[in-house]
């Protein structure tokens, strides 16, 4: 019995490698089918390449770091192998001191570390029109946090589609179909990359 036993564990496979996207609309899928949203297409590029990974959606449209704060623990249940971190956005479009989005997500990572939990951290970049100051306070903070904690970033999530009207929906901030997928195909390499860092299971 136990060498049949031994033999079935041997050959069962494994599990895939469960990551959980944390963020705001931006990886939630603000007004995009739920397969169209940020989370669901990485995961079909990464399996496309081979990858055995499964990414959770824990987007929340409206979310700033101090609501994805409250509500880390539960959102990045036992068994996680890595966390996408992607907060910020809202904060900067309400002119929150960049104090407290720094707090908030010096608080994630530390909890993350707590659980012994990797972290890729995705940044964000203050608009323009809060001005020279503000965007400096603010843009440092990603950067800053990815090498006090030893992260790695992907600079700005939203590379590759601002300013280009063809990949917004008309709200003329969140992602269309189209802003999504160069969003995905643009993090592909970095969350690769992250990927090949996680312990062995």
């Amino acid at each position: 019995m136990s060498l049949i036993f031994s033999a079935a564990a041997a050959t069962a496979a494994p599990r895939p490698v469960r990551l959980v996207a944390f963020g705001d609309s931006l990886t939630a899928g603000f007004r995009l089918p739920a397969d169209a949203a940020f989370p669901a297409v990485l995961e079909r590029m990464l399996k496309a390449k081979g990858r055995d990974v499964t990414i959770a959606n824990a987007g929340v449209s409206g979310d700033t770091t101090t609501g994805g704060l409250d509500r880390l623990d539960w959102s990045v249940p036992e068994g996680t192998d890595g966390v996408i971190i992607e907060l910020g956005a809202n904060d900067m479009l309400r002119g929150t001191d960049p104090a407290v989005a720094r707090r908030n997500l010096t608080a994630m990572l530390d909890r993350m570390k707590a659980r012994h939990i990797p972290v890729l951290l995705a940044g964000m970049q203050a608009a323009p029109n809060l001005g020279p100051d503000y965007r400096a306070k603010f843009d440092a903070i990603y950067p800053d946090l990815a090498k006090q904690y030893g992260v790695i970033l992907y600079p700005f999530f939203l590379d590759g589609i601002i300013g280009d009207a063809g990949q917004h929906l008309d709200d003329g901030l969140h992602p269309n179909v189209k802003g999504v997928e160069t969003m995905a195909s643009r993090m592909l390499p970095t969350v690769e990359r992250f990927l090949d860092t996680l312990p062995a299971r």
